[in-house]
């Protein structure tokens, strides 16, 4: 049977379709609630999983509309760069740093894992990385950008394989956060120390103000409610005139990552490094606001973006998931689920332990550790929606919400860059 192509109309309808399931079934099941398990990582498997018995009885396929998909994806990144500007890099300070530190010894840890047993199984040593930090740390778009260049150098399928293992990853670092976050909370007796919460409410004069300077509680802690991407439900007074200024913003992101990436893959096939398209998105996000918009002496609406950036996060993810084919997963060796299920367990020990301890063992230290999971194994937009399923249950986390975009979605991408090119061109792996 030819695979059903839904456009980009029918792929938005059912998305929103998925996701109003998954609030539906978060709500409602007390497992799902209690474990934190984020909404569109629910709907998504209830859809894959129909999906696959729909495949399995009648040969069914859907292809989404995948434009619109790396659109959405694009559009978070670049809400994660209009959200950065140099006075929130200043302000992660020390934690950015060693957040910074800690992931880069575990993308090695990772690595060296997925060799290692790709070695005992034996496979060729390089489809380590295949189930190593190109695909788990890395996503899908690394595993694609990735995959030719295996494949030259010896890994059969390496470029489907990624797109499987990345897709493990995806549901695997969705799943994982809220039983990894719940431990830590019940084993340290975990509190949110600051007074205020997910569920305040700012006056309303604060929300009509101007500027869009968060307000200040009595500590003189910036009111981590209106952090971006902190509190997705919080009530935001936007206006037509700041939406479309936004999305004028987003057009330019959008833009400029895919100009950026033609270019460089046109004039520069060869490079040893690839860089992701949503990087450049990200990138040009944080040039535009802190370059560009103080240039020509416009404001950016913070509030706009993060309504903005927080339907892309829960679209692309819907998409993500809604695309998952698990029958291609079924297929995959016995090996290479084992090797999976062991870099599990890798990244819940390691983020349980190190990442918790290195941040500071207290409640940010443990919603850091659950954004880890979320990009250690699948994609920074699962680290937000882990962080946001936690801490609309537990409280906010300033912290948290400053450093782990900034780290999984930009620091991350150029040390995993780094480093597999480091392990590429070892010879006792070719």
């Amino acid at each position: 049977m030819h695979p059903l192509v839904l456009d980009g109309y029918n792929t938005l309808i059912i998305a929103a379709i998925v996701l109003l399931v998954g609030r539906y079934l978060v709500r409602n099941v007390k497992f799902l609630n209690d474990f934190n398990i984020p909404e569109p990582v629910v709907g998504g498997l209830v859809a894959a999983i129909l999906l696959t018995i729909a495949h399995a009885a009648f040969g069914f396929v859907i292809s989404i509309h995948g434009d619109l998909q790396t659109a959405m994806m694009l559009m978070f990144f670049s809400s994660i760069g209009l959200g950065a500007d140099f006075g929130k890099l200043k302000a992660g300070g020390k934690p950015l740093v060693v957040l910074t530190i800690v992931v880069g010894v575990f993308i090695l840890v990772q690595n060296i894992t997925g060799i290692t047993m790709a070695t005992l199984f034996g496979m060729p040593p390089l489809t380590g990385l295949v189930t190593g930090s190109i695909t788990l740390t890395g996503g899908h778009g690394t595993a694609a950008g990735w995959g030719p260049r295996l494949e030259e150098l010896g890994v059969t399928g390496a470029t489907t394989l990624g797109i499987a293992c990345a897709t493990f990853g995806l549901v695997i670092g969705g799943l994982l956060g809220g039983p990894v976050a719940r431990r830590l909370i019940a084993k340290h007796n975990l509190t949110n120390t600051r007074h205020t919460s997910a569920g305040a409410t700012p006056d309303k004069q604060q929300l009509d103000a101007t500027g869009d300077e968060p307000p200040v509680n009595e500590d003189g802690y910036i009111d981590t409610a209106y952090y971006q991407f902190e509190n997705p439900t919080r009530l935001r007074l936007i206006t037509a005139q700041g939406a479309l200024e936004t999305l004028s913003l987003f057009a330019v992101c959008l833009a400029a990552s895919s100009y950026i990436s033609v270019f460089i893959s046109t004039n520069f096939p060869k490079a040893p490094v690839t860089i992701p398209t949503f990087v450049w998105a990200l990138a040009t996000g944080v040039v535009v606001r802190n370059l560009v918009t103080p240039l020509f002496s416009f404001n950016v609406f913070d509030r706009c973006v993060d309504v903005i950036g927080n339907v892309a996060l829960s679209l692309f993810l819907a998409m993500a998931l809604l695309s998952l084919k698990l029958w291609e997963l079924v297929d995959l060796a016995i090996p290479l689920l084992a090797i999976l299920a062991v870099q599990t367990a890798v990244l819940a020990v390691f983020a349980s332990v190190v990442t918790f301890r290195a941040m500071g063992k207290d409640y940010d230290a443990a919603v850091v550790a659950v954004g880890h999971c979320g990009f250690g194994m699948g994609a920074t937009p699962t680290a937000v929606a882990n962080m946001q399923a936690i801490t609309s249950k537990y409280g906010a986390s300033h912290k948290a919400f400053l450093i782990i975009p900034l780290v999984g979605a930009f620091f991350v991408d150029i040390i995993n860059a780094a480093v597999l090119s480091i392990f590429t061109s070892l010879p006792f792996l070719n």
